[in-house]
């Protein structure tokens, strides 16, 4: 080793001790400024909030770093920049705007330190903040929302030049994420600020009426839409309980009670009517919405209450359901003076029926209408379903003495396909037609015995079989059945069922004929008079009073059908203004009148007492046929049946043994053609050979 080397060692040596003891030196006095700025950390990272924060912020992030000027700063559109606090050497200034893209402040957009130890003024001769105050060095910082964006700055400057320090720079970003946290937090109050603001809005200005409850069922607070609903103040309305505005109704209090009830138990309400109590006493009617409030805990809070206002549409309800129930009085009260249904007439026996019609009418039980043909037996059907409570399902009308006698089942029951040749598909029967509803039968004595026990299952079960179906079928139908036979005649003679008889016989009801009706009949006469001018196209001024005797003094045999043709009749012929019936329109029935009727118009010199001779065999009378009734003076009298049998046996003689169309025996006897055929097979009248 040489002289020089060892001269330079020591030289070595001699300055490591010297810069040893340097550093210790400053190290020891070093740690006083240590803890003054993080006592200055914590002091301006810790105390006050908002605008109080910021601006112990920037007076503690100065006296840490040992610099004249400390800023926060947010970012806005560009190229504004605005100054939230600022401190000058010895105070803060606040609320400045400046140019960011003329400052050095823009370098941190890039999402680092910006850094300028000196000579900022040249490299942003612009920047006028820094340019009035003569400043050197630089240093800042950018702070991010929750999003990563980069929202605001923390800088730090100074006349004096700023060299790199990682104490300084350690401690402006600690500054800098205490200052992104407030301000985060700022930014977060200010949308609950403006949220709660448009809350507000919405609670005060809101269409429907709103209300918080409490426990206690005290109104907290209501909006100005309740107070108006109500007619009270909101200042009234608040502290207040809730039901005390509910009308003192079944409607009203108590319905109010439950909703509180509701909310003691935590149960919402949707959508109950109340009626509450105006200021000035008239009803408001309501549809109310509760939500119970629970807290983090689970323990039961306010609720929310809103509701719709329905007082015009409960109203108009109310108007609805007081005019239809005065349009069903007014309805009752024509119906039980003067009209049931179409039913025309005042007269003693008529208004019997009409009060029997109104009885029954509401059940279920089977009726027998009787009476005799032309009496109106279908009308009274149609009056009885029309006030059941079967009014709005269907009345099905079926003729039984219409229904060809090998399809009677298949009608009124209905077929599978292919049950019988022809049935090329299902069709349902009468009585699944009616399901819910009323089946009429017509002529109900003239259905064969076959149909007639499936008609007794239907009553007795509620179910029949289709034809060729595997499964009963259930149906809910009420029978009205209708005739004008002697069904218990029929029952006697075997040809009627006994115990169908009394399962449709529930409750029967006699149509009177139209003679013991007489009271009736000008209200009938002006009734069709004025429906077949109409028709017709005639116009008649009145009925003549000779025209109306005459048509009281008739016995109408036909009954109401018959006066219908009579007065058509007349009133095509009529050439006046008035109506004028002839005799003659009168004199020859469109309905021959009955055995029973011819019986008690004969003479009385005909008129034997019983039991003296044998009752003529019609069948004798092959030879010119005398009129029905007519008998050698000293003969006995012959029964009814008898009697009718000779009637029948004459037309048909007239009639050439033809039954049916315009010229047939059964249109002069007024029957149906299978009635009349089965007349002339129960009498045994046979066309003799010629």
């Amino acid at each position: 080793m040489t002289h020089e080397q060892i001269s330079a060692g020591s030289l070595s040596e001699e300055r490591r001790a010297a810069r040893t003891g340097a550093d210790e030196a400053s190290a020891a006095s070093a740690v006083p400024d240590d803890l003054h700025a993080f006592r200055a950390v914590v002091e301006g990272t810790v105390g006050g909030t908002g605008q109080e924060f910021f601006r112990s912020l920037v007076r503690y992030l100065a006296e840490a770093i040992d610099v004249h000027y400390a800023v926060v700063a947010e970012f806005q559109a560009p190229p504004q920049g605005r100054i939230l606090a600022l401190w000058e050497r010895d105070h803060v200034v606040e609320n400045l705007d400046f140019d960011f893209t003329t400052s050095p402040a823009a370098e941190v957009l890039g999402g680092g330190l910006a850094h300028f130890p000196t000579g900022v003024l040249q490299r942003f001769p612009q920047a006028m903040l820094l340019k009035d105050r003569g400043i050197d060095g630089y240093m800042a910082v950018p702070f991010r929302d929750n999003a990563g964006t980069i929202v605001g700055f923390l800088s730090v400057f100074d006349e004096r030049p700023m060299p790199a320090e990682p104490r300084r720079l350690f401690i402006l970003r600690i500054f800098a994420a205490r200052a992104a946290a407030e301000f985060e937090r700022l930014r977060a109050e200010k949308r609950l600020q403006e949220s709660e603001a448009r809350y507000r809005d919405l609670f005060e200005n809101a269409p429907n009426a709103y209300w918080i409850v409490a426990t206690d069922g005290r109104i907290v607070s209501a909006n100005r839409r309740w107070a108006e609903l109500i007619g009270y103040t909101v200042d009234e309305i608040v502290g207040a309980l809730t039901y005390s505005f509910a009308a003192d109704t079944p409607a009203g209090r108590p319905r109010s009670l439950d909703v509180w009830r509701k909310h003691l138990a935590g149960e919402p309400v949707f959508g109950w009517e109340i009626e509450m109590r105006h200021k000035d006493g008239h009803s408001v009617w309501i549809k109310m919405w509760m939500n119970p409030g629970r807290g983090a805990d689970g323990t039961l809070q306010a609720a929310r209450c809103f509701c719709v206002d329905i007082t015009a549409q409960v109203l108009a309800e109310q108007e609805r359901d007081r005019l239809q129930q005065q349009k069903l009085y007014l309805q009752e009260e024509i119906n039980a003076v003067h009209n049931f249904e179409q039913i025309i007439g005042r007269s003693a026996a008529l208004m019997d029926v009409l009060a029997n019609i109104s009885c029954v009418a509401p059940t279920d039980a089977s009726v027998l209408v009787t009476g005799e043909t032309g009496t109106g037996k279908e009308l009274i059907a149609r009056a009885i379903h029309s006030t059941s409570k079967r009014k709005d399902k269907p009345l099905i009308k079926v003729n039984c003495a219409a229904l060809p006698a090998g399809l009677v089942e298949s009608e009124l029951f209905g077929h599978e396909k292919g049950a019988f040749s022809g049935a090329i598909a299902k069709r349902l029967g009468r009585f699944e037609l009616a399901d819910g509803g009323t089946i009429f039968l017509d002529e109900i004595g003239e259905l064969p015995a076959e149909a007639q026990v499936k008609l007794l299952r239907v009553l007795q079960e509620r179910e029949f079989d289709r034809v060729g179906g595997a499964a009963p079928v259930r149906v809910d139908v009420r029978v009205i059945a209708a005739t004008n036979r002697d069904l218990l005649k029929e029952v006697r003679e075997k040809r009627f069922r006994e115990d169908l008889y009394y399962r449709l016989n529930v409750f029967p009801v006699r149509l009177p004929p139209l003679r013991e009706r007489q009271d009736d009949i000008p209200l009938l006469v002006h009734f069709l008079v004025n429906k077949f001018t109409l028709r017709i196209g005639k116009h008649l001024d009145g009925i003549s009073q000779q025209t109306m005797q005459r048509l009281q003094k008739y016995r109408w045999p036909g009954n109401i059908r018959e006066l219908e043709n009579v007065l058509e009749r007349a009133i095509i012929l009529t050439t006046g203004s008035a109506l004028d019936v002839a005799p003659d329109l009168l004199s020859m029935p469109a309905v021959a009148p009955t055995a029973e009727e011819r019986l008690a118009t004969l003479p009385p010199p005909l008129l034997a007492p019983a039991g003296e001779g044998k009752v003529r065999n019609a069948d004798a009378e092959d030879k010119s046929a005398t009129a029905v009734g007519q008998q050698a003076a000293g003969e006995p009298l012959r029964c009814l049946e008898a009697v009718e049998r000779d009637y029948i046996l004459t037309v048909l003689r007239q009639a050439n043994w033809l039954i049916t169309g315009p010229r047939g025996a059964a249109k002069t006897l007024g029957l149906h053609p299978n009635t009349l055929r089965s007349r002339i097979k129960k009498f045994g009248i046979t066309r003799s050979p010629v």
